[in-house]
């Protein structure tokens, strides 16, 4: 296997054109920020520490220019950096493209399509031989529930609880928590949810009306669930029994992330339709994909309405020179046996600090370079990100699941880099326990751990500390001067 991958784990060098902030600086940017974007998600940042600016972007991370600290990225954005920040080979297929093409027409033939949609096919798990392209995740799930929908012709939907998909009209139709959907609805009719690696409860609600279902090989935003072998399994028994769709969301898990090109391949299992999207554009330039079996309703769909989905941006002559380069990336540097072994060495890692810390820490689980610390409340995870983000390690906790750490590195990560990111974490909770004298007690008082767990008064509550810290900092440098 080839080894490496970034040089060292020090910042890279300071490049032009990225001078370092001062406060005041700091301050305009947020100010204009959430002027003409969203001042919530400034709130929402700031409270972990987060609201922070990428400069110097390369291999594993970034240097926050106010602070001039170089920042490990151990979310990647859910995963679109797979190859690394800024990887040279990617961004020169970027270069070549931009200096022979433009995005080109959705509706006219392109060699560049061509190229990347057969390399891609070849590689992919069973016979899934065909593709659509999208702009992104969301899109890509649409594309796939469409799909599905129109070649069965049946109404229905099965997801599983807790599920994310995107944020688009069907993606987030079969989104399975409320919180994504109760501001929209109504949405698409006919969905139904099931506990995820629950066969019994899917074949409960699965029947002859039943489209597609679908899942995620590893739930990310549900806290790094990893689906069984038998569920698997059986639910591929289970629609091949009825004539339905077997959807897997791959936007996350594919290209590299759990170790194999595709999270599928773990199984043995090859689903109708597959999406994938996020690091299939190198972190550059985006694309996506919908990949499909050919079968008789599909085809005899397709030739009934072969203009069932377009993408404007999706599968650009640009996107498609890209993602080939990100592909032959993955290759060249071994990225899925890299995932395998870091991602076991990272657990076996994160699994000794949970024996350190049995009051904090329930669970570690996931696969790959896709891990997850699941801790006792859900209003530890607010907070390690914040004491994280301190020690120079940016990571998010999961949206349906805040007490769960999401860890994503990128793959190229070596042996050394993943040392250097646990020595991190252990500071972090070392951090962290110095406040839970204070949490913790008034964790078991009737009401009070519902308040702490409660997302707008850590943000509330984060910010107020973030000002107190402000204050001390401008007296601290007054003194100085």
């Amino acid at each position: 296997m080839q080894k490496h991958f970034t040089d060292s784990p020090s910042p890279p060098p300071e490049a032009p054109g990225e001078p370092s902030l001062g406060p005041d600086e700091k301050r305009d940017i947020v100010k204009r920020f959430s002027k003409h974007l969203n001042r919530g998600q400034i709130r929402y940042l700031r409270a972990g520490h987060l609201d922070i600016l990428e400069s110097r972007r390369k291999a594993l991370g970034f240097t926050e220019p106010e602070s001039g600290r170089f920042m490990f990225d151990c979310f990647t954005s859910a995963g679109c950096f797979n190859v690394g920040r800024s990887n040279p080979i990617v961004r020169r297929a970027l270069e070549e493209a931009l200096s022979t093409c433009d995005m080109g027409s959705c509706h006219l033939l392109s060699e560049a399509k061509i190229r990347f949609a057969k390399t891609l096919v070849e590689k992919a798990p069973g016979d899934l031989t065909h593709l659509f392209f999208a702009a992104g995740g969301g899109e890509a799930i649409d594309c796939a529930l469409k799909l599905a929908l129109g070649a069965t012709g049946r109404p229905e939907v099965i997801s599983t609880i807790k599920a994310y998909h995107g944020h688009t009209g069907l993606a987030l139709s079969v989104n399975g928590k409320e919180h994504y959907r109760k501001y929209f609805e109504p949405l698409m009719p006919n969905v139904h949810v099931a506990p995820f690696n629950d066969l019994d409860a899917i074949k409960r609600a699965a029947s002859t009306k039943t489209a597609a279902i679908i899942i995620e090989p590893v739930q990310g935003e549900a806290g790094i669930h990893v689906a069984e072998a038998g569920y698997v399994q059986g639910l591929r028994t289970l629609c091949d029994g009825l004539g339905i769709f077997l959807i897997f969301d791959e936007v996350q898990t594919g290209f590299g992330r759990t170790g194999k090109l595709f999270a599928a391949e773990h199984y043995g299992v090859s689903p109708d339709i597959l999406a994938t999207a996020k690091s299939i554009g190198g972190g550059l330039f985006p694309n996506g994909a919908v990949l499909y079996k050919m079968s008789r309703d599909v085809e005899r769909f397709l030739d009934d309405w072969p203009a069932f989905h377009l993408s404007y941006s999706g599968g650009s002559d640009i996107g498609c020179h890209v993602s080939l380069a990100v592909l032959e990336e993955i290759d060249r540097l071994s990225l899925c046996d890299n995932a395998l072994e870091r991602g076991a060495q990272f657990r076996q890692a994160l699994v000794e600090i949970q024996a350190e810390n049995p009051g904090i820490i329930r669970e570690i689980r996931g696969i790959g370079l896709m891990v997850g610390i699941e801790y006792i409340h859900e209003f530890m995870g607010p907070m390690m990100s914040n004491a994280l983000a301190e020690g120079g390690v940016f990571a998010a906790y999961s949206g349906n699941a805040p007490q769960v750490m999401r860890f994503m590195l990128p793959l190229t990560v070596s042996r050394e880099e993943i040392d250097l990111v646990v020595d991190v974490i252990r500071q972090a909770i070392r951090t962290m326990k110095t406040l839970l004298p204070i949490a913790l007690p008034a964790a078991k008082i009737p009401g009070v751990l519902t308040l702490l767990n409660n997302e707008k008064i850590q943000t509330v509550t984060f910010n107020w500390l973030r000002n107190l810290e402000s204050v001390g900092q401008f007296i601290t440098q007054g003194r100085r001067r």
